[in-house]
């Protein structure tokens, strides 16, 4: 029976992805790939809720065992959520076939 994997996207403000994989290491995950983005939030979703929004930021894409995806999840949140100066929102989608993970010989 093969593992479910799911993909967690964290979006964070510039200069605080080391937090997010910081985090997510200390629950499991084993690494993740980064790339630079620049937000388009209006000045009326800043006022909404209420931030200052950065336009530079980071997404870092992580695949993990779906059993962890929830406390990595949390992880993030209590690190970079939106109320810390990281501003991160974080996201999870399943994952259907993956290669390249675990055992080398595994297909799937």
């Amino acid at each position: 029976m093969s593992k479910s994997y799911e993909m967690i996207f964290a979006i964070v403000n510039t200069g605080y992805t080391e937090e997010v994989m910081d985090a997510v290491k200390a629950i499991g995950a084993t690494g993740g790939t980064i790339i630079n983005a620049r937000g388009t939030a209006s000045h009326e979703a800043e006022k909404f809720f209420g931030i200052s929004i950065s336009s530079e930021k980071e997404i870092v894409m992580i695949i993990v065992d779906k059993a962890i995806k929830n406390d990595v999840l949390k992880a993030i949140y209590e690190k970079v959520g939106l109320s810390s100066p990281g501003q991160g929102i974080a996201f999870s989608v399943p994952v259907d076939d993956a290669v390249g993970l675990g055992n080398p010989n595994n297909k799937k």
